[in-house]
């Protein structure tokens, strides 16, 4: 095992003002200061914290449908996508907002009717957006997800340059794109989560490998200079649920950047501080400590299943 990969979690972690809640965590980052960035879908959509958890601003009120994923580059630009109103907007860190990619209210068409229709053909941006990751040049990668079934790639400027993805099982198909990293040699790095595996591409939108094991990854994180990738994994565990005993449970793996696995944990009782019920998004700090979002309200009522009182949001320290 790698050195380093352990972590220990860090319980009542956050200081939220009194009498707020963050209801679900889509997702989580930090800036250059390693302030930490909750896009979550309470009444705040950006709650920010310093690293001992303590407030220090909120933003967003009024302006989002249904966070989903948050990415924040080396300038410290957020890139918080938005999966309802199909747009990525583009934050400075006070929540001044820069910039919209796509269209409010304007699902690209892609054949896919919520509930009735699953996606039919790749369409052009968006449909249910789901992620972002830059590369080193600054281009920007999305993750275009439960309405449709492509990858796109933008300029730094936000120009759209091309697109690739088709609904199926095959290499560089997709059933659910729902997260999107970039490693050291900018390899593209996907989450095909209801195909239960990561998919790897050349910035170029080629096809070079695939890496199962993965129990239905919802979202990844780099560390380059360690060579650890960080997945949260949704799995099938959920007390009640019909999910066959077989399918992995909630958890986080660390894999190198080759796809071989380090090390996993965290899939006991869920209800536990360090386990998982529903893991959404995942990020580590300039110190390697980990923090991880978790949809619990979503992913219970999906399923039928019985409300847990589990944690939105958890921080875990590194054991060094």
């Amino acid at each position: 095992m790698k050195e380093n990969t352990a972590f220990e979690v860090i319980e009542g972690w956050e200081k939220l003002p009194e009498g707020w809640s963050f209801v679900e965590v889509a997702g989580v980052a930090t800036d250059s200061r390693d302030r930490v960035y909750v896009f979550n879908r309470g009444e705040h959509p950006m709650i920010v914290f310093d690293a001992d958890g303590n407030f220090l601003d909120a933003w967003g009120e009024g302006l989002f449908t249904n966070a989903h994923g948050i990415y924040i580059g080396p300038d410290d630009r957020i890139f918080a996508a938005d999966n309802f109103d199909h747009t990525v907007r583009i934050f400075s860190t006070d929540g001044t907002l820069l910039k919209t990619l796509g269209e409010k209210d304007q699902p690209s068409d892609t054949g896919f009717v919520p509930g009735q229709t699953p996606v039919q053909y790749g369409g052009e941006p968006f449909n249910r957006v789901t992620n972002v990751a830059l590369d080193s040049a600054g281009s920007l990668y999305v993750a275009d997800g439960y309405g449709n079934a492509r990858v796109h790639k933008f300029t730094a400027d936000g120009e759209h340059l091309f697109s690739w993805g088709e609904p199926g099982t095959g290499p560089g198909e997709f059933r659910l794109p729902h997260a999107i990293a970039i490693d050291e040699d900018d390899r593209v790095i996907v989450a095909d989560r209801e195909n239960s595996r990561i998919q790897v591409f050349s910035p170029k939108g080629e096809y070079l490998t695939e890496w199962t094991g993965i129990s239905r990854p919802d979202d990844i994180f780099i560390d380059n200079d360690a060579g650890i990738m960080h997945i949260a994994e949704l799995g099938g565990w959920a007390a009640g649920s019909d999910i066959p005993p077989h399918v992995p449970p909630a958890s986080v793996c660390l894999v190198d950047l080759d796809g071989a696995l380090i090390s996993r944990f965290g899939s006991g009782d869920p209800a536990q501080p360090g386990n998982f019920f529903a893991p959404h998004g995942i990020w580590a700090d300039s110190k390697g400590d980990l923090y991880v979002a978790e949809v619990i309200v979503s992913y219970a009522r999906n399923r039928g299943l019985t409300l847990l009182d589990c944690a939105a949001l958890q921080k875990f320290a590194r054991i060094r």
